[in-house]
């Protein structure tokens, strides 16, 4: 076989916009973000007010308010699902072969052809199938490519302790390049089934409607759920304001002055006569705002409880400041709110995955990047004990003509030469405290297929036909909300557009709670 060696181009810097002769010039904010020329925010960091007072140990609501606390919505973290991040690359980024094997009908280990690789930007020498070097990973349960970017980010931020507990499955779907018109969001989906969050239910990096890139599907889209918008340090500790009494009295004292404005309330309410379901409404939204506001100051007065700049975790993932990076910082935001409860599901947006610059190490580092912002989501969900799903999604698509780029930073792979719906895919990982999630007919044949949802062409294209997602990107997230109720063990309760018949042919793992 011949490799065909390219007249090198120069990479692009990691935060470096891409500008495409081919391209229009771009003029919505869709279009800055998939060309690189916004990316996350600034990271200057004053040290707050709040930074400078002194801790205090956290109190404790009092507990013969339990029942109130109920009635009131303040029943902790027990009624809330598994928390939910989806990265949405905007552009067109590679997923398929180069990062998550595919392969045909028998799932990710149906090797492609040589051509098909070749077109997943893969040279003959790095083939998953080669007999000489083994270029298959599975140390996320999910196949990997040795090589992959994606692969060698979540490595670097996480131990072998958490990789253990992770699995994931990908989807061979495709989608329009370069558009956020696909409805590739799941967020209000999985509102309507009952995520929510202690303060928020839906986070997004982006001032959007679905809070990312890509828009929501129209069917799921509900006002009262539109994400908040949430990419750096300064969006989470703004959420809360517990106020100068906080600082005035003891955190304890606080709390208990509340709480007794609280009793006091629902002693003077007690004697006002209702007659009215409505009045009976009033009365209890009036009496819960002061027991909402004890709660309030009892979780977040202290300067650690929001800040992602106050948590060792963080720090020690992506170090002090973020490390400089604004992708980080946004990253940071967003895990620990969802993570913790605070946030019941969110969205990070990255920018810059339209990287066919005819050459390899652009893609390669935006890619690499990525994967160190998705493993740092994997392992501080381990660090916290704390079930996690991770949805992975792009607009589109790359494909290569076969050209190599030998680089170092294009590590002998194949330049991405054009945009190409037909090789896309999405990929999700969960991961699990108990340990690594089951495939459903687990120690069948038949489990490499819930592995991979769909399949692809030896020549490696998306088999159109291969599953309700592959060709119509509102059933991907059908699919994706099938598989986050299946988690649940509440694939029973989905009453959605796949219908009721054969729904496991789309679900890739069994309940993890």
């Amino acid at each position: 076989m011949f490799i065909i060696k390219s007249r090198r181009k120069r990479a692009l810097g990691l935060n470096e916009p891409l500008k495409h002769g081919a391209h229009k010039r771009p003029v919505t904010r869709r279009d800055f973000l998939a060309q690189g020329f916004t990316t996350g925010a600034a990271t200057v960091v004053v040290p707050s007010a709040l930074g400078l007072l002194p801790r205090r140990a956290r109190a404790e609501l009092d507990p013969n308010l339990d029942p109130d606390a109920v009635e009131c919505g303040l029943t902790g973290l027990g009624d809330q699902k598994i928390p939910f991040i989806c990265f949405d690359l905007a552009g067109g980024a590679n997923i398929a072969g180069s990062n998550v094997l595919v392969g045909q009908q028998g799932g990710q280990l149906d090797f492609l052809s040589t051509q098909g690789y070749a077109k997943q930007g893969l040279p003959g020498n790095m083939l998953p199938n080669n007999s000489q070097t083994n270029f298959i990973d599975t140390q996320f349960g999910l196949a990997f490519h040795t090589d992959s970017a994606f692969l060698r980010g979540m490595i670097e931020m996480t131990t072998q302790t958490t990789r253990d507990r992770v699995n994931g499955a990908v989807i061979a779907a495709r989608s329009e390049n370069d558009t956020g018109n696909n409805p590739h969001n799941p967020m209000y989906a999985l509102a309507r089934y009952g995520v929510k969050g202690k303060l928020l239910n839906l986070i997004g990096s982006q001032n959007s409607e679905s809070g990312g890139n890509s828009m929501a599907p129209a069917l799921h889209i509900d006002p009262q759920f539109r994400p908040t918008k949430i990419d750096r340090a300064s969006d989470v500790t703004g959420l809360v304001d517990t106020g100068d009494v906080a600082t005035i009295l003891s955190k304890d004292d606080t709390v208990r002055t509340l709480e007794a404005m609280y009793r006091l309330t629902e002693h003077k309410l007690g004697r006002v006569d209702t007659r009215l379901s409505e009045d009976a409404e009033v009365k209890r939204l009036f009496r819960c705002a002061y027991l909402k506001t004890a709660d309030t100051v009892d979780q977040f007065s202290g300067p650690g409880d929001l800040d992602p700049r106050e948590d060792t975790i963080i720090t020690e993932l992506f170090g002090a400041n973020f490390g400089g990076d604004g992708e980080f910082q946004k990253t940071a935001s967003v895990m620990k709110l969802v993570v913790r409860g605070n946030a019941g599901a969110g969205t990070i947006t990255m920018g810059g995955f339209d990287y066919h610059t005819g050459e390899r190490a652009t893609g390669e580092a935006r890619d690499l990047r990525a994967g160190r912002c998705i493993g740092a989501c994997l392992e501080y969900a381990a660090r916290l004990d704390v079930p996690l799903m991770i949805y992975v999604f792009s607009d589109g698509s790359v494909s290569s003509n076969g050209r190599v780029d030998d680089s170092m930073g294009g590590r002998g792979k194949g330049e991405w030469t054009g945009d190409n719906q037909q090789t896309a895919a999405s990929f999700f990982l969960v991961f699990s405290p108990t340990g690594r999630a089951t495939l459903l007919e687990a120690g069948t044949p038949r489990a490499a297929r819930h592995q991979q949802l769909g399949y692809y062409t030896a020549g490696g294209d998306v088999v159109t036909s291969s599953s309700p997602a592959a060709n119509n990107v509102n059933l991907l997230v059908e699919t994706v909300l099938l598989n986050y109720m299946a988690l649940h063990g509440d694939k029973g309760s989905y009453a959605g557009p796949l219908g009721s018949a054969n729904l496991d042919g789309s679900i890739a793992f069994e309940s993890i709670l």
